[in-house]
């Protein structure tokens, strides 16, 4: 069982925690995290599935100089200006990591000469390091690239994701401005503190492996206003507020978009799904009805990715140079996997 370093301890974080105990994959041996209303507590206070021994939580890396972890998970903030200085301590440890801040998926877009500095030290320590989850890390850019594999000649790339945001977590509906005023959601765009982060990121990602070259991009955001009441975990949303935001990013070449970036995701939002078309030979249509939910997902895609970012060489990795991210089997107490069936093991071990 691995030894987890635990860096961030919010609704996401708590969720990795739980999750890294259900696989048996992974413990936390040791939580940082700044809120000093969980600082000192044992994590089995604050996670009730936390694992059998689980640490006092601590409010710096400092604090935690001496345990030894075979990876950390960091799940901290969006920008990856923030989470550098986390990033280069626990590189210099040598330490693989795995991390839901949006930037670093492809950290080269808006931060090029520190993605160069990080990679770096990655590569003289031995340490890696990879930017995950369900989006960016996934859906808008993962999975339109893997869905390529079988094609040739791709033309372009159209991405969408619709979400009803009602089941999810309270700093996911702030983050799209649930509530706002369209004044209040125009000076927080303004300030950078309201947007979907990373749509840039994954369409530079897709444009990067696929070849597609764009000589120009943008990225547009708009409110979603509601016409009548609705109920949020920030309380009611009434008519003629933001019950959510819209995304797009285009990516032009000589005139011609060739990728297409769609995100909106709001309080009530009908018809939720997430669709990838590739304009192709053969052309693709992957549509997911319901759409995939953010926060399960994430969680899921961040533990599942240990493994992979464990076996990658030293350097700064993207989703794309790590090897196939899959589910990890969560094990019964015998060890074995929950839901295998004896005969169909004996057909593939055959």
């Amino acid at each position: 069982m691995l030894r987890v370093l635990q860096i961030g301890l919010g609704p996401l974080g708590r969720m990795i925690v739980e999750y890294l105990h259900a696989t048996g994959i992974g413990a936390v041996v040791s939580a940082v995290d700044s809120d000093p209303s969980i600082r000192g507590k044992h994590l089995g206070a604050i996670v009730p599935n936390a694992g059998p021994t689980p640490p006092k939580v601590v409010g710096s890396l400092a604090e935690v100089a001496g345990e030894a972890a075979d990876v950390a998970v960091v799940t901290t903030s969006s920008s990856l200006q923030s989470c550098a200085p986390t990033f280069k301590d626990l590189l210099e440890r040598g330490l693989p990591i795995v991390s839901t801040c949006e930037e670093l998926l492809f950290p080269w877009l808006r931060h090029r000469e520190l993605a160069t500095e990080l990679d770096a030290l990655a590569r003289r320590t031995g340490g890696r390091l990879v930017g995950t989850g369900v989006n960016p890390g996934f859906l808008m850019d993962t999975l339109p690239l893997v869905a390529t594999a079988v094609c040739r000649d791709v033309r372009g790339v159209l991405v969408e994701r619709i979400q009803d945001a009602s089941t999810r977590r309270i700093p996911f509906q702030r983050k799209i401005g649930v509530g706002l005023t369209p004044d209040e959601f125009a000076s927080k765009v303004a300030e950078g503190t309201l947007r979907h982060v990373g749509l840039g990121e994954s369409l530079h990602f897709v444009a990067h492996y696929l070849g597609l070259r764009i000589d120009a991009w943008s990225e547009s955001i708009e409110p979603i206003v509601t016409g009548i009441p609705l109920v949020s975990s920030l309380g009611q949303v009434l008519p003629g507020r933001a019950a959510g935001v819209r995304q797009v990013a285009s990516g032009m070449r000589e005139g011609r978009e060739v990728i297409r970036m769609e995100f909106a995701a709001a309080i009530g939002q009908p018809n939720p799904h997430d669709r990838v078309r590739i304009d192709a030979d053969p052309p693709i249509d992957l549509l997911l009805r319901g759409g995939v939910h953010g926060d399960k997902a994430t969680t899921h895609i961040t533990v599942n990715a240990i493994p992979a970012i464990m076996d990658a060489p030293g350097g700064l990795h993207t989703m794309a140079t790590i090897r196939p991210v899959h589910a990890v089997p969560i094990l019964r107490r015998d060890g074995t996997p929950e839901g295998s069936r004896p005969a169909m093991q004996g057909a593939i071990r055959g």
